[in-house]
């Protein structure tokens, strides 16, 4: 039995996805279950499975992860804005413990988001 996530597979194209970035250190896609009309996940292809268990050796990598998100947003038409998520733990509604970076958009987005 496979011990990789949903993502992991995603990442070593074991499922498809509609990959809209790819670099060696990242991988992103659109939500298959999308919450705003852009809603792309933005994931490391290094398997941290949640943001409270990367180390300071990921530093680079978190800070990438960000960056890519921003070029997405601009490359999508985010001009008036967008949210980025990331979600750590069941309780924070993680539900792959792959970490991953939410880009929402594309329309007006709430406060408070839960």
């Amino acid at each position: 039995m496979s011990s990789k996530t949903f993502f992991q597979k995603i990442v070593d194209r074991e499922i498809p996805a509609q990959i809209v970035y790819e670099d060696n250190q990242a991988l992103a896609f659109w939500d298959i279950t999308p919450q705003a009309p852009v809603h792309i996940l933005i994931i490391p292809k290094k398997p941290i499975p949640q943001i409270e268990l990367a180390t300071s050796e990921d530093e680079a990598l978190l800070g990438h992860l960000l960056y890519v998100a921003t070029q997405i947003a601009k490359k999508e038409g985010l001009n008036d804005g967008y949210r980025l998520v990331v979600n750590n733990g069941a309780q924070g509604g993680q539900t792959v413990f792959h970490l991953h970076i939410h880009l929402l958009g594309g329309r007006a987005l709430g406060w408070p988001p839960g």
